[in-house]
């Protein structure tokens, strides 16, 4: 008898954790920011504001999980205060903010007063070359995402110039989800892949070809370099200038829609 009660208190005891930590979950997912928090985040991140009302609530209670999860360092310098939690947190989740994904295996965020050396390693055969490389911004499979704060915060403010460091980081997160920063995300429920693939390949070619004619489009000239990076600054611009957007490559624009279940062009 005591041999079975003490073989299962600890099972008992695995089960009730897993049921407080699903339970805290879903009341983080729907508990809301003071109305203090949210002027701030309006004030930072002007953008939300377009969100339709239940999608601003919804933001907001994956803003808490978030938090919640991912903890933010300040480095070389950088206060990691309220202001600069809120207009983080509400970037990373506008991109989740209407679907069931989450950055399951993000626990850390990094900030730096400007651009920072990364170290990165090259292999041709047996030959390894480690390179250092002055970067605004970086983000690994399971973590962490790294960002100049300045170019960061920035971006959060100016919500129509088509660049946003953390969108762009965190299409990346987004991406690494499928287990590999390919371009190719874990995709919405029905979504095709071959519809997925045509779209993004000929998005891409087509951003080559207008960059090697020096033709100007929404796109960065960096979404040329591959098709990871095609992805990250579609969705900057899918949000941040979605109407130009839409018109110069409307495939990418519904692949990216269906993707995030969301449509900017909606918003108004």
């Amino acid at each position: 008898m005591w041999a079975w009660y003490l073989l299962l208190v600890p099972i008992f005891g695995v089960i009730y954790r897993a049921w407080s930590k699903r339970r805290r979950r879903m009341q983080l997912l729907v508990s809301k920011l003071s109305a203090q928090d949210w002027a701030t985040v309006i004030d930072w991140v002007p953008l939300v504001a377009k969100l339709p009302p239940e999608l601003q609530g919804r933001l907001q209670g994956k803003m808490n999980l978030f938090l919640s999860q991912v903890r933010i360092y300040g480095k070389n310098g950088v206060v990691v205060d309220r202001e600069v939690e809120l207009s983080l947190s509400a970037q990373a989740c506008l991109l989740i903010v209407n679907s069931d994904v989450w950055y399951n295996t993000l626990h850390t965020v990094l900030l730096y007063p400007g651009a920072f050396h990364s170290k990165q390693q090259r292999q041709d055969g047996y030959l390894v070359t480690e390179t250092k490389e002055v970067r605004l911004g970086e983000s690994w499979r399971h973590g962490p995402v790294v960002l100049s704060w300045p170019h960061a915060e920035q971006g959060g403010v100016n919500d129509e110039d088509g660049h946003n460091l953390i969108l762009h980081e965190f299409a990346h997160q987004l991406d690494a989800l499928s287990g590999d920063t390919n371009g190719v995300p874990i995709l919405a429920k029905g979504q095709s892949h071959q519809d997925w693939e045509a779209a993004i390949m000929r998005g891409y070619e087509a951003h080559v070809a207008n960059v090697g004619r020096n033709r100007k489009t929404v796109l960065d000239s960096y979404a040329a370099t591959n098709y990871v990076e095609f992805l990250a600054v579609s969705i900057e611009v899918f949000f941040e200038k979605p109407e130009k957007f839409h018109e110069e490559y409307p495939e990418v624009y519904k692949q990216i829609s269906i993707l995030l279940n969301l449509d900017p062009l909606a918003w108004g």
